[in-house]
């Protein structure tokens, strides 16, 4: 008899379940880590909503979420009952931890992430937090914040309906422009932050917030009332209330940015829990 037919019979069925099995364990604990990205899979209620437009193209971020979301429901351990985005945010919030990434953490006492409706389709981006900001620990909450509230209130939400964050999540001193550096060390969570609320439409408020997710120095002057894309997603650049409250002659005009947003997001389909009049 031969060596190979003293061989054992090769369960090849029994190996192919074997690496599979270590595949998904593998893909599992990247997905836990962050590696693959942040989860969208849509809860049954907010399906539509959370579609991304048509013609929206694919980022190598969505496909790994889709790829951690199919693994996960493979293997029973989804959470379909939980609000898109709120998983994520938790994440993206747990991985930024004490953050000493940037000089920005000396002289910080709060970190400010963000706050709202983990499920937004509108989201509103600032600069950097402020003295107000950095005492309370939440997005837009002075002058600037008050103003910002009567804004959305105007396009007739509220600031529970909508989602704020800023690109910065650490006030500078004196309220001064972030360094380069210091948006190397915070962006990313930005982005990471977009890419879980996987909003319609974002609107940056002021220069800076438009030029750093635009890569585009353009003066905001020229910028703003222009619908542009970041990751597929409608971008609106407009005025930073700050700015209105030192030049209230420019309310006119982010006014007339924030009827256009109310405009698209209505050929989308949405419309605000309390219409504005027309």
């Amino acid at each position: 008899m031969s060596d190979a037919e003293n061989e054992a019979p090769v369960d090849l069925a029994g190996e192919l379940r074997e690496i599979a099995a270590r595949v998904r364990t593998q893909l599992e604990t990247r997905a836990r880590s962050g590696m693959l990205g942040v989860s969208r899979r849509p809860s049954r209620r907010t399906a539509v909503a959370a579609a991304p437009a048509v013609g929206a193209p694919l980022t190598v971020e969505a496909s790994s979420a889709s790829l951690s979301a199919h693994t996960a429901d493979a293997s029973g351990a989804g959470d379909t009952a939980s609000p898109i985005g709120a998983r994520g945010l938790a994440l993206i919030r747990e991985e930024i931890g004490d953050c000493q990434r940037c000089r920005l953490a000396g002289g910080r006492k709060n970190i400010v992430f963000g706050v709202g409706n983990p499920q937004a389709h509108l989201v509103f981006v600032g600069e950097a937090p402020g003295a107000d900001e950095d005492q309370q620990g939440e997005p837009f909450v002075g002058k600037a914040g008050q103003l910002l509230t009567k804004m959305i209130e105007a396009m007739g939400y509220a600031r529970e309906d909508v989602y704020i964050c800023n690109v910065i999540k650490c006030r500078p001193p004196g309220n001064r422009n972030p360094e380069p550096d210091e948006v190397a060390a915070c962006e990313p969570f930005l982005k990471k932050q977009l890419a879980a609320l996987r909003p319609r439409v974002i609107v940056t408020l002021g220069k800076f917030a438009a030029q750093c997710l635009l890569r585009d120095d353009t003066p905001i002057s020229r910028l703003r009332g222009n619908f542009r894309t970041y990751e597929g997603i409608s971008l609106m650049p407009t005025f930073h209330p700050a700015y209105l409250l030192r030049d209230p002659s420019k309310k006119k005009e982010a006014w007339t940015d924030l009827k256009a947003v109310n405009a698209a997001l209505k050929r989308l389909g949405f419309e605000p829990p309390n219409p504005p009049a027309t």
